[in-house]
């Protein structure tokens, strides 16, 4: 599976370094080619020789090398890796990372990464607690990397809790279930919607909802990562990071995230329709604003053209229809419904009565069922790794 994989170790000055020579160890055993790249305040920690030794190449810490003259090249290292795994990563490092500040050749060949980027954490619980640290783990994430979290345990301080780099044998398994994930949706063609939309009352009024159009985007980046064409059909959404390759086409409101579906709707194999659409626009625009003139005003609604309905009529087979339920109340019993009344092959069920869940958060916690019921039922996690759930199933159809 990692057979012939080329991969890039960064090691950082944290005393978790003693574990990434058994991850080197590792890495070649499974046939990939690893060359391994340092700062210079890790070789305090794990030798230089140690590294090569075990990874059978020569391991860089430096731009030039001082006996030679010889130049190391960060961007045509960033340009050979499969894959970069930077373990263990300190709270200097991380944010070096976030902000682009390039003083050694770690960073220099993170930012010239053109590969798939995993981050393996490791420091004292109060400095991973801490919300510079956690910001900045945010940050990083949202830039398209993988984030293999800390675990709990006891650390160089003595104390114990949150921030012991994890296992290097964990570490391989994530990479081997990354890569067999890789390929998983190659060739296909899937649409995605993302965030709300907004029905115009006048020129500076609507109504819309509170989607950020995160759990969209990150369904799309993960499709991408897959291998698939993506298309994402996004209402309006701030601030969201689309990986590169994926064709993003924006609307406003829900006739014109119908049109933009519906145009090309028979081609693609998997839909999600993660999108919040709003159920009702006005009747009628005011073309100027509304001005205040007493104490009630009075609009007229009509009911929008139900989109996941309109495609669960017309799909044909092979296709997979993946609907969203957002619910307060009789959560599965209404998402029942809806998967049967659209014609569904999924739909996936949040609830606001879930911290965490829902709109506006990072993170989410979901119910997935088919046709036979409930067959998935997540815990509280990024909204990443909730997309990444998502696919797993939805794929083996």
């Amino acid at each position: 599976m990692l057979k012939g994989k080329k991969i890039v170790v960064g090691v950082t000055g944290s005393i978790a370094a003693y574990k990434t020579p058994l991850l080197v160890r590792l890495l070649v055993k499974e046939g990939c080619e690893v060359r391994v790249i340092m700062t210079p305040v890790s070789k305090d920690f794990v030798t230089p020789l140690t590294l090569s030794t075990l990874s059978r190449n020569r391991v860089i810490s430096e731009p030039f090398r001082a006996t030679s003259g010889e130049w190391s090249n960060h961007v045509e290292l960033g340009i050979w890796a499969d894959a970069m795994i930077f373990a263990p990563v300190t709270a200097n490092t991380l944010g070096k990372m976030v902000n682009g500040i390039a003083d050694n050749f770690v960073i220099t060949a993170y930012l010239s990464a053109k590969c798939p980027v995993f981050i393996a954490p490791a420091m004292d619980l109060d400095m991973f607690n801490h919300p510079s640290t956690r910001k900045n783990i945010d940050i990083l994430r949202s830039y398209g990397n993988f984030i293999i979290e800390p675990q709990i345990g006891e650390l160089a301080s003595g104390l114990s809790g949150p921030g012991r780099m994890e296992e290097p044998e964990k570490i391989l398994s994530i990479f081997k279930i990354f890569f067999a994930r890789q390929n998983q949706l190659l060739g296909k063609k899937v649409l995605i919607t993302a965030g709300p939309t907004i029905e115009r009352i006048d020129p500076v009024r609507y109504i819309s909802n509170f989607s950020s159009g995160l759990m969209g985007v990150t369904l799309a980046n993960e499709a991408q990562s897959r291998g698939a064409e993506v298309t994402l059909v996004t209402g309006p959404s701030h601030s969201l990071s689309v990986a590169g390759g994926i064709k993003e086409i924006k609307v406003q409101s829900a006739e014109e995230m119908y049109k933009a579906c519906m145009k090309s709707f028979p081609q693609y194999e998997y839909i999600i329709m993660a999108a919040a659409v709003a159920d009702y626009t006005p009747v009628k625009t005011a073309e100027n604003k509304i001005k205040k003139s007493g104490d009630n005003l009075s609009v007229d609604f009509h009911s929008t053209v139900d989109i996941l309905k309109t495609m669960g009529q017309s799909k044909k087979p092979g296709q997979v229809l993946v609907g969203f339920a957002l619910e307060t109340e009789n959560e599965v019993a209404s998402a029942e419904k809806k998967l049967k009344s659209k014609n569904l092959d999924y739909i996936v069920l949040n609830s606001l009565r879930e911290k965490g869940a829902g709109f506006g958060t990072p993170t989410n916690k979901i119910k997935i069922l088919n046709p036979e019921g409930v067959i998935h039922r997540g815990n509280i996690k990024p909204k990443e790794e909730v997309a990444k759930d998502i696919w797993d199933i939805i794929s083996k159809k």
